[in-house]
């Protein structure tokens, strides 16, 4: 937990959480991790693309020096979270995960393991510098798109550029990548951001799937007007046609069971209080465990949207869409990790995350797990989030267990 303070203060605005992807702050983490992982015995890197790996080899290697080739030189098992944050955000989101790697391979000092731990901490995953997200885990799990090197952050500094400036080759890539044959899996520790532990009296749990997730942009067009002297009938107002989808939006997420529909930003022009708004450009997030369930729901609400500027005389266009597949876990890892849950002496409950994490990205890739820490008040992304010192420490424990009985299985294998 203190720990979790130290690298808080790692951040790009004095008294506010704020640490992009590559900017100087993320200098100042690498640092203290480097430190600490190097204090338990681990061979530490930075790959090309910023993320830091810890290395706790197997058992009968201790001694070998971590070079480039040794990443893909035995088995291993991957453990790990993000370093980056949203802009003002708690201490905990992706820092927790990386922390309790760090702890498990600390308890694991003295115990004899078949494989390797890679404590990894990436170097993106919300998305905010460059609004792609998973910069990080995408280049680990060898899905990493070098188009993406070209984008610029808001003061025109490209990708490329910041990677150099952090002083890695964004060339050399594709070297972060792990052959999946010698992955025993990925496993993350990670707050909740949610309310369903809290209110089931739990400390952890295990994550069943992460799921599927569509963001769009959609924009309504009409004719602007004064505001005094255009007679109400017909305008065409594009900010009444928004209005009414999101209405829409909003019912079809609460008659869908499970779907989470939401739009979160709204851009009017010309934004003058005597003017009839002629454009508004709107985001549409939809989640939902089911991918037919998620993709219907979009389907409906496009429909939706057209239908509405036909009855307004608007035109209806899609500008931006993205859309991420549900991800379910390794179904051995979850049975592993309900195991050295109730070993804890935890009631082992499952549930869906509604929120991306790496996991989605190397869930594709690797086998998977993700367990689930209690986040007391639910409020994540925000300085108010919160984590509880004996919930963490239930959860380095069920973390030391898993691993553990993994290595037991993997030596009967």
């Amino acid at each position: 937990m203190d720990r979790c303070d130290q690298l808080a203060a790692c951040s790009e605005e004095a008294g506010r959480v704020t640490r992009l992807f590559l900017t100087p702050p993320m200098h100042d983490v690498h640092e203290r991790l480097r430190r600490w992982m190097v204090d338990v015995g681990m061979k530490v890197r930075i790959d090309p693309v910023g993320n830091i790996v810890g290395r706790r080899l197997a058992s009968d290697s201790q001694t070998t020096d971590l070079q480039a080739t040794d990443l893909q030189a035995t088995r291993v098992l991957l453990i790990g979270s993000h370093l980056d944050t949203v802009p003002n955000a708690g201490k905990y989101d992706g820092i927790l995960g990386v922390l309790v790697g760090l702890a498990v391979v600390e308890a694991l000092a003295t115990v004899s393991l078949p494989f390797a731990i890679d404590v990894i901490g990436f170097s993106e995953e919300e998305g905010v510098r460059y609004s792609q997200p998973y910069l990080g885990s995408r280049a680990v799990a060898g899905n990493f798109d070098f188009a993406w090197l070209d984008r610029c952050d808001a003061a025109g500094i490209s990708m490329r550029e910041a990677v150099a400036s952090f002083g890695q080759d964004s060339s050399k890539i594709a070297d972060a990548a792990y052959n999946a044959a010698d992955v025993v899996g990925y496993i993350e520790a990670h707050i909740e951001q949610g309310p369903v532990l809290e209110r089931a009296g739990l400390p952890v749990a295990a994550v069943t799937s992460i799921v599927g997730q569509s963001r769009l942009v959609v924009r309504f067009l009409g004719a602007a007007g004064h505001a005094g002297t255009t007679p109400m009938v017909p305008r065409r107002d594009a900010l009444v046609g928004a209005a009414k989808w999101i209405q829409e939006v909003q019912q079809t997420g609460v008659r869908t069971e499970g779907l989470r529909a939401t739009v979160g930003r709204i851009i009017a022009l010309p934004n003058a209080s005597n003017v009839i708004p002629d454009y508004v450009e709107l985001s549409l997030d939809v989640r939902h465990e089911s991918n037919s369930i998620r993709l219907a729901a979009i389907d409906g609400l496009l429909d939706a949207g057209c239908q509405i500027a036909k009855s307004d005389d608007l035109e209806f266009s899609v500008a931006h869409r993205s859309d991420s597949r549900s991800v379910a876990v390794s179904p051995r890892l979850e049975s592993i990790l309900c195991e050295s849950i109730a070993a804890s002496g935890v009631e082992p409950l499952r549930l869906a995350s509604g929120a991306g994490h790496d996991a989605v990205v190397m869930g594709e890739q690797f086998p998977m797990a993700m367990l689930f820490v209690r986040h007391p008040g639910g409020t994540s992304h925000h300085p108010d989030e919160r984590v509880d010192v004996e919930d963490v420490a239930v959860a380095i424990d069920v973390m030391v267990d898993f691993v553990k009985r993994l290595a037991d299985q993997e030596r009967v294998e």
